[in-house]
Parts: structure tokens; sequence; C-alpha cells
């Protein structure tokens, strides 16, 4: 499978579509609208931005997530690796 056709996976959301893809979103068309009218209809493209909006804001959630778990992982590696340390530096002094 190549990256094009990866999906995000959303583990415990009530999401009721799969995750946008970034080429749904560059080669998203919307309906035009009728005869005496130009442009784009509104409703669907206020739908289609609520989409990108919301799937944003999750990935946007989901990395402050990440990178609050990142730190904590680095604080405890650094205490671990100071320990560590201690611990040689007192059997050097021991032997």
């Amino acid at each position: 499978m190549n990256v094009r056709n990866q999906r995000p996976t959303h583990v415990g959301t009530a999401t009721p579509y799969t995750s946008l893809l970034p080429w749904q979103v560059r080669e998203r068309r919307f309906k035009l609208v009728g005869l005496g009218r130009r442009g784009l209809e509104p409703d669907h493209v206020y739908a289609f931005l609520d989409r990108v909006a919301g799937e944003l804001a999750a990935a946007h959630a989901a990395l402050a997530a990440s990178r609050r778990e990142t730190a904590v992982i680095k604080d405890a590696l650094r205490r671990w690796q100071s320990d560590q340390a201690r611990t040689h530096a007192d059997q050097g002094r021991e032997a």
C-alpha cells in the first residue's frame, strides 16, 4: 500500500466517515449552483470545510497528545539515566 492510500485510524472516536487524505482534499470538486447563479453550492462547500476543520482539529489534538507523551517519556529516560550513572559511580567507589 502506498502512502497516498493509507488512512489514519480513529481509535475510540465516533467519526461517521473515514479520515480525509490529502489527495481527497486536492481533488475535491463541488456541485455547481443552478441556472441564473454563479459559483458553487454554499451548503456543499461549508459542509466540506466543516469536515476539513474537524480533521485538522483531530490531527492537532493527536499531535499535542503525542508531544505531551514524548515529554513524559524523555523525562523518565533522563531520570533513569541519572540513576544509572549514580549507581555506576557508587559501585566504582566501593571497588
